[in-house]
């Protein structure tokens, strides 16, 4: 059961209408790293968890994070509200009006125009929300990894947006939401951490020949082959890229019953190449009666009578 108190949860002050800034809100109102792709992927993993400590968490997370799709969503309504008036009552004149909601060189003409100054479930660009952000997969270890990757990106998003303004109220909220990431990345840390093993995600241990075998797939100048921890010894073998690692020939193998193997040898010689042809294509038809002839270069154009 949700109950709505009408207070935020962050006391918001905004100096003065910035539809451009408002329309950069939008990432964290609509957008992948956002507080409702946030409060719908924690909501729809704290309804599948098993582990009380971890359905607690997942729930008091995802009902803080709609109590911030709150307070951004105010910010960008407040930024918006003198912009929102103005083209509502057709206070300026046509040409006036459109600097003001467009002067900030984003879309933020779209979001008055088509929203009237709301916040729309859109991120900065105007793409509409998806259940695609949502990437829960419904393994603890798996989601909370993903769960803590995305404070991160979102911690991110709010530092780059508190670099675009300079209104001390607009700072101040978005730096308590900035912070409230980091707490929550810590909480999702705290219980990955908490379920021993947590690594491998899920039950099955890799193939043992190749669980710390490290792979230099990119050829070229071996002293460009940078080492560190991701693929030193003693965690990883590092080894030259080689085909058939598994001691088979490397080419695709697959057991045909006998009618499919005579479909299928059927429909390779139908579509074999002859290799013995050289056949004239249509863009040789076009090249002329010397094609590719230096000497060509420049020549008068040929008539033909027809």
């Amino acid at each position: 059961m949700f109950a709505h108190n009408k207070r935020l949860q962050y006391t918001v002050r905004v100096t003065e209408t910035n539809p451009g800034l408002a329309n950069l809100m939008l990432e964290q109102f609509g957008g992948p790293q956002g507080e409702l792709a946030a409060a719908c992927r924690y909501f729809t993993q704290y309804l599948a968890e098993d582990d009380p400590g971890r359905k607690d968490m997942l729930i008091d997370i995802a009902t803080e994070e709609l109590s911030h799709l709150e307070v951004i969503g105010t910010i960008v309504a407040m930024l918006n509200k003198g912009a929102k008036g103005r083209i509502s009552e057709g206070m300026e004149s046509e040409a006036e009006l459109y600097r003001s909601i467009s002067g900030a060189g984003n879309d933020s003409h779209v979001t008055q125009v088509l929203y009237g100054g709301g916040p729309p479930l859109t991120n900065s660009g105007g793409v509409p929300w998806t259940a695609a952000y949502i990437d829960s997969i419904g393994d603890p270890t798996c989601d909370l990894r993903s769960n803590i990757a995305a404070e991160a990106r979102a911690k991110i998003v709010y530092e780059r947006l508190i670099n675009c303004t300079d209104d001390p109220g607009v700072k101040e909220a978005l730096g308590f939401l900035m912070t409230r990431e980091i707490s929550h990345q810590q909480s999702f840390e705290k219980a990955l951490y908490s379920i021993q093993p947590n690594f491998p995600p899920g039950k099955l241990a890799g193939m043992p020949e190749f669980t710390n075998v490290y792979f230099n797939m990119s050829n070229g100048d071996a002293s460009a082959d940078k080492r560190g921890p991701w693929n030193n010894e003693p965690t990883f073998e590092f080894r030259k890229p080689e085909p058939a690692v598994d001691g088979g020939t490397g080419m695709p193998e697959v057991m045909l019953d006998t009618m499919d193997a005579a479909t299928a040898q059927q429909l390779a010689e139908r579509t074999r190449s002859d290799t013995t042809s050289d056949p004239m294509t249509g863009a040789e038809l076009g090249m002329g009666a010397n094609p590719g002839k230096a000497d060509d270069l420049g020549a008068p154009p040929v008539t033909r009578t027809i």
